[in-house]
């Protein structure tokens, strides 16, 4: 019984672990995008 309950939380876990990984890697792709705009735009570029 207890096994059980380990794994669901387990799971549970490793889920809202990916989760997270993943937003912050949508916030890092979309900081680098603004701090790549803001270099451009500061040489005079586009």
């Amino acid at each position: 019984m207890s096994d059980v309950v380990l794994i669901i939380i387990a799971v549970v876990a490793a889920f809202l672990a990916f989760r997270f990984i993943a937003g912050l890697v949508k916030f890092g792709v979309i900081a680098l995008i603004v701090l790549a705009v803001i270099y451009f735009l500061s040489q005079g570029g586009i």
